[in-house]
């Protein structure tokens, strides 16, 4: 892959009058080797989200952190159409960005969460968690990196992914979770090729998934995933959050748009390097599955140390992002920008917090979270807020 150099602007914002700074569509593949059934996409209302009726009733004080109802996603803060899937652990699926022409993937609009992340030579992963809703198809299927473990163990998760550089495949052979591992290696592997002709991608099917994992006898019932406070009404202390504008590199860059009518932040994403700084150019991201814009009701933007862990024989570095502990966050919801914190000990999922240390509220459904690196900068322009990449 060509390694991309980018040059990156440090920029101060001023949040405040006391001066608070910023912390340091692509053809479908024709030939399959799957069920007709796995290729049918799945109706629009199956797609997370808060229905008009869910909203009358939701109660004014809320979900969480904990003490959730039983049919409560406790990701999403939503009452699910299958009580019967949270009896289950969630999935993380790790989904490809790069290279464009295996845009749109497959499966994303049904996550309960995503993690996008760097992974490396200026290329992003998703690490897409799916637990209140099932997908017929998630991928193309990627290969796992070192931050995976932190998500596998804080979510209590499945692990699908497409092999790994040898250290951090050791690294999960390892683990306390090795058995929940899944990767393409022998015939009894759900995970399956598609398109063996043409692009080969690696998919999976999450139903089959959590079922093949439960025919090998690992524990697959339900699991304690407290920490996360959901409420209809957005807080208050916000500030205008209608766009927000996240550079990983001259190869990889995003942007999320706040759409007032469905009350969700809609994914537009690169179609063109822009190594200056000087040419972005964004389509909106669809799903190839579902055949819907990929829309989240929370996009959150997390300041995570990166650290180098080795570089190899071609000069690109090999990253571990040090995702446990607490840092600086900022909450997009409801067209509002909130500063926060993120925490997490090693087994806990990904909360916020407000400045003062009470729970930050996420609006009832979906998260984006992106994750950058410690230094990366933040400013604010006409339509929204830019965050650019920085290491560590």
């Amino acid at each position: 892959m060509k390694k991309y150099l980018y040059t990156l602007i440090l920029i101060t914002l001023l949040f405040t009058a006391c001066g608070m700074t910023a912390p340091a569509a692509t053809p479908t593949p024709t030939a399959t080797t799957l069920p007709a059934a796995m290729l049918t996409p799945l109706p629009s209302a199956e797609t997370p989200t808060l229905t008009p009726a869910a909203m009358l009733s939701y109660p004014p004080e809320g979900y969480g952190p904990s003490n959730f109802p039983t049919d409560v996603d406790p990701l999403t803060g939503l009452k699910v159409a299958n009580p019967a899937l949270l009896d289950r652990r969630p999935m993380v699926i790790k989904v490809s960005n790069l290279p464009r022409n295996n845009r749109p993937q497959w499966g994303l609009s049904l996550a309960d969460i995503v993690f996008e992340y760097y992974s490396e030579e200026g290329s992003t992963r998703f690490a897409a968690l799916f637990y209140g809703n099932n997908a017929d198809m998630v991928g193309p299927i990627r290969s796992g990196r070192f931050i995976d473990t932190h998500l596998v163990r804080g979510y209590k998760a499945v692990f699908a992914f497409g092999s790994a550089y040898v250290v951090e495949r050791n690294q999960f052979l390892h683990s306390e979770f090795a058995d929940r591992l899944v990767y393409e290696e022998g015939t009894s592997s759900p995970l399956k090729r598609y398109d063996p002709n043409g692009a080969n991608h690696l998919v999976v099917n999450t139903a089959d998934l959590s079922a093949y994992i439960t025919a090998q006898g690992v524990e697959n019932g339900r699991q304690n995933l407290d920490g996360v406070s959901f409420k209809l009404e957005a807080p208050a202390g916000g500030q205008p959050g209608k766009q927000a504008i996240l550079r990983y590199s001259g190869a990889i860059y995003n942007r999320w748009d706040y759409d007032p009518t469905t009350g969700k932040y809609l994914r537009f994403s690169d179609t063109v390097d822009d190594v200056d700084n000087h040419n972005e150019q964004y389509a909106q991201l669809t799903d190839r599955l579902a055949n819907q814009p990929i829309a989240f009701d929370n996009v959150v933007v997390l300041f995570v140390t990166h650290e180098v862990y080795s570089t190899d024989s071609h000069g690109n570095k090999i990253y571990d992002i040090l995702f446990s502990g607490s840092g600086d966050a900022y909450a997009f919801r409801d067209g509002q920008m909130y500063q926060v914190k993120w925490q997490r000990n090693d087994t806990d999922v990904v909360s916020l917090t407000n400045l003062d240390g009470t729970p930050f509220a996420f609006k009832p459904g979906t998260t984006w979270f992106e994750v950058v690196g410690l230094n990366s900068t933040l400013s604010q322009g006409e339509q929204g807020w830019r965050f650019t990449h920085l290491m560590p």
